[in-house]
C-alpha cells in the first residue's frame, strides 16, 4: 500500500512576498490567507499560492536557459485578461512560443505565467 501523498502549496520565491500575494490575488480571486514580513499565503482551497522572500532575488527571466516553473491560467477572453493583468503590473515578453495556443506574461518579479482560454 502506497502512503498517500498531498499537494498542498507552491511557493515562489520573490522579493516583497505581499506585494506578489497582492498581484496574483487580483490574478485569481483568491483572499490572502496569511502573510507576515517573510511569506503570504493565497487561497484556502485544497491547494494554495504562496510567496517567500529571499534576500537579494532576482527574477528568472524570460526566455533564459535553464529550468523554470510557471503557473497556467485558463480565462474567459485571453485579451481581455492580458490588459487586465499587465494593468496589475505583469509584462508581456516579446518572445512568445505558444502561438495561438497561450501567451507568456511575467509577474512584477519576473516569474513567467501562461494564459488560456
Amino acid at each position: 500500500m502506497t502512503a498517500r501523498t498531498e499537494l498542498t502549496t507552491i511557493i515562489l520565491d520573490c522579493a516583497d512576498p505581499k506585494a506578489l500575494a497582492e498581484f496574483y490575488r487580483h490574478v485569481t480571486g483568491w483572499e490572502i490567507t496569511q502573510s507576515d514580513g517573510d511569506t503570504a499565503y493565497l487561497g484556502d482551497g485544497p491547494v494554495q499560492l504562496a510567496f517567500q522572500r529571499v534576500d537579494g532575488y532576482k527574477g528568472p527571466g524570460w526566455p533564459a536557459d535553464g529550468k523554470h516553473a510557471h503557473l497556467d491560467f485558463k480565462v474567459d477572453d485571453v485579451g481581455e485578461a492580458i490588459r487586465r493583468f499587465e494593468a496589475l503590473g505583469a509584462a508581456k515578453p516579446d518572445f512568445q512560443p505558444g502561438a495561438d495556443q497561450w501567451t507568456v506574461l511575467t509577474d512584477p518579479e519576473g516569474h513567467p505565467f501562461c494564459v488560456m482560454s
